[in-house]
């Protein structure tokens, strides 16, 4: 675990914030120490992102979640997570069941995605192009279109200092990959997530993103469905990162799911 980056603050109840792909902890600057009055926050940078380093063998973000819990001597968490994040918790409550004690999603529902909806295909299919041609500020600005500004909005409707946050973070990321030879993905995939979702027995709640892409809405609002106990709701005004364009919108509502717990 050397290699990974991760903070740790606060006590009480553990509560492991999971960032988006391509960003790092830093997404979740509004809630850590909101948080940390009454919890023991625990943000890591996933591999390959942020202060953490390039992945030089095959991994899974679920495992490195659950030896980070470990190391830590802590569990069961709460574990919170965004987009890959969201994905990430998902795969831990399925994959190590004894260290979760619930799931907060947004944006995802688990590492099995499917794209349907036309503009995020495009949109999509934009940033994967920049990311192919080795083009690190065409893919920040298309990775930024797709999950910031969504697929009702462009980049001047949000707020200049969430954008300013995103891309930083963003570009920071995609520069540590950027001088890397092409070499074969290290992520080796959960299987069957999506037909082993509904034995998630853990309380699950999704947020999203009212103006988020209706594909990423559906896949949490279908997990919040399947499993045993799980409901969704939806902040107005956001797409893909409504903890940060709304803050203390999310924070509320995430206070009041935790003191459920």
């Amino acid at each position: 675990m050397t290699d990974l980056y991760w903070l740790d603050t606060g006590t009480g109840r553990p509560v492991v914030l999971l960032h988006g792909g391509f960003v790092d902890h830093g997404m979740w600057n509004d809630q850590i120490a909101t948080l940390a009055s009454h919890h023991r926050v625990i943000a890591p940078d996933a591999r390959g992102h942020g202060r953490s380093a390039n992945a030089t063998e095959p991994f899974r973000f679920a495992d490195d979640v659950a030896a980070l819990l470990r190391r830590l001597d802590t569990g069961p968490a709460v574990l919170v997570g965004i987009s890959m994040g969201a994905a990430t918790a998902v795969d831990t409550a399925l994959e190590h069941p004894e260290l979760v004690g619930a799931v907060v999603v947004s944006g995802a529902g688990t590492s099995e995605p499917y794209f349907t909806d036309p503009w995020t295909t495009q949109a999509m299919g934009a940033w994967h192009g920049a990311m192919a041609a080795g083009d690190v500020d065409a893919s920040v600005e298309a990775f930024l279109t797709l999950g910031a500004a969504g697929p009702h909005r462009t980049l001047g409707d949000l707020d200049p200092e969430v954008v300013g946050r995103l891309r930083a973070m963003a570009a920071h990321t995609m520069a540590k990959h950027a001088d890397e030879p092409p070499a074969p993905d290290l992520i080796i995939p959960v299987p069957d997530t999506w037909e082993r979702a509904a034995k998630i027995d853990v309380p699950v709640l999704a947020v999203n993103g009212a103006l988020d892409s209706p594909d990423h809405i559906g896949m949490a609002e279908r997990l919040a469905r399947t499993v045993g106990s799980g409901r969704s709701v939806s902040i107005e005004g956001t797409a893909h990162y409504p903890n940060m364009e709304r803050p203390d919108t999310f924070n509320e509502i995430l206070g009041d799911f935790l003191r459920t717990l």
